[in-house]
């Protein structure tokens, strides 16, 4: 192959973004149908009290804290003929098809009724669903900044990824409302089950057409795997970047409202805006409006807004945009399907921001790390990241478990919703997730990695990647 036509094979293409977001819309329907109707299935159709849920959802979470960081610091040091990514991806993808599709295969469903057993399924299920959704999911994602190194070739694959990711988001959200009359009706669990086969099938569609056409691993990084540091260390290096330190806080509050707003929608639909069985439609346009949105500022707004301002000050308008957008959420009641909508396609514009920018800085602090040790360590800090995210899982459920039971709601009862249970659904969506947003913004203040700093970061990387080229 010549130097000129390696060199287009290399660089940035519409082809190789889009052949590369093939990966992450199997990761989006595996894990935001999880998010959206999984604390709703055993909660309000399996029937399980809320306390058990929320213990559940905490250890699950302290298991990813171990999980997520083991396996990244694993890929990093993998060597094989095929790159450090992609053997994991292989070996995970059907494994994470068909327990996407047990989830929805409680005890339950066969006549045994008892909450420990069904508890128990629970509690083994999702573990499994998490071991292999972090193994196809850390390496996908880990290979982003190796494909795509430049500022301007992470910013336009980025922006066609995230376009995708938001389309992709609203299909997760509308489907199954289309085969789920009431998502909160324990009569509709065969319906619930279709919608885990149709989740299984798409995830190893869109598995298999990435592992087909997707973007390889770069050859220069084939061997980082010796300088890869081991599991503990990795933690230890990668908390020792001060960049990397200051972002976490600020994704944590993300997270937490990307976890908390899927989880609550389908109760805060059906009781504080009355959204009747037959029209669970309707809680689909609420999360799709925001998406739709988000797909429209996050090209016509926030593109040129992080080009002029960087993805620092982008991260805290667009999360200052976010928490204005939600205050109206407290005030909403029966009969004001159409003004929620409205909100939450204004919703959208701070959402935009953030699923712009999140990967460009943490690829931007891959890069500083680079500079520093000389080896990209991409799944080490996609792993130790994800270990950090759990904490928003955590307080998710410490949020909702005390506001259920303060509203004498531990066990999902539709004929006995109180003041105190609508008022705890309207905070849970609407103040909980201001006061993360804000401590997010004030993370973002403190983050070092902008300016001129910046700037000399992707100058010395640029070096140091043409160095590695030379010896390949």
């Amino acid at each position: 192959m010549s130097k000129k036509n390696e060199k287009l094979k290399e660089g940035y293409s519409f082809g190789k973004a889009f052949k590369y977001s093939f990966a992450q819309i199997s990761d989006i329907i595996a894990y935001q149908s999880f998010t959206f109707l999984i604390f709703t299935f055993y909660f309000a159709v399996v029937g399980i009290n809320i306390t058990l849920i929320s213990i559940a959802f905490i250890i699950w979470a302290v298991w990813n804290s171990i999980n997520d960081p083991l396996l990244g610091a694993l890929s990093d040091r993998t060597h094989t003929k095929w790159g450090r990514r992609y053997p994991y991806i292989i070996v995970a993808l059907i494994p994470l098809a068909l327990v996407s599709i047990f989830l929805y295969f409680p005890p339950i469903s066969f006549g045994i009724s008892d909450e420990i057993i069904n508890f128990v399924y629970f509690f083994v299920i999702i573990m499994v669903f998490e071991f292999f959704y972090t193994m196809f999911s850390i390496n996908q994602v880990s290979l982003f900044p190796e494909v795509f190194i430049t500022k301007e070739e992470r910013a336009k694959a980025n922006n066609i990824r995230q376009t995708i990711a938001i389309f992709a988001l609203i299909i997760v959200f509308v489907l199954p409302t289309l085969f789920i009359p009431d998502l909160s009706n324990p009569i509709f669990l065969p319906e619930y089950q279709t919608f885990g086969f149709l989740v299984g099938a798409l995830i190893i569609l869109f598995g298999l057409l990435f592992l087909k056409f997707g973007p390889r691993e770069k050859s220069e990084f084939r061997e980082n795997y010796q300088t890869a540091p081991k599991l503990f260390e990795s933690i230890k290096t990668c908390l020792k970047s001060k960049s990397f330190r200051w972002y976490i806080p600020a994704e944590v509050a993300n997270w937490f409202v990307y976890g908390m707003l899927p989880v609550i929608i389908p109760l805060y639909g059906k009781f504080v805006l009355g959204i009747g069985e037959g029209e669970s439609i309707f809680l689909a346009l609420l999360l799709g409006f925001a998406f739709i949105s988000a797909a429209i500022f996050v090209n016509i707004l926030w593109k040129p807004v992080i080009q002029k301002l960087g993805p620092r000050k982008t991260w805290m308008i667009s999360q200052g945009v976010w928490i204005i957008s939600m205050i109206p959420l407290l005030f909403l009641g029966f009969d004001m399907l159409i003004i929620a909508i409205i909100i939450f396609f204004f919703m959208g514009i701070g959402l935009a921001g953030s699923l712009l920018v999140v990967d460009i800085i943490i690829a931007d602090i891959v890069d500083e790390d680079e500079v520093v040790t000389g080896t990209r360590r991409e799944a080490s800090y996609f792993g130790v990241n994800a270990l950090l995210l759990r904490l928003s899982t955590v307080l998710v459920f410490l949020a909702i478990g005390p506001v259920f039971i303060i509203g004498d709601w531990e066990v999902f009862d539709p004929l006995n919703i109180t003041p105190e249970i609508i008022f705890g659904l309207k905070t849970l969506i609407g103040i909980f997730p201001g006061i993360a947003l804000i401590i997010g913004i004030l993370a973002m203040y403190k983050y070092p990695l902008d300016g001129e700093k910046l700037i000399q970061i992707k100058a010395q990387v640029q070096e140091i990647h043409e160095q590695k080229k030379a010896r390949v």
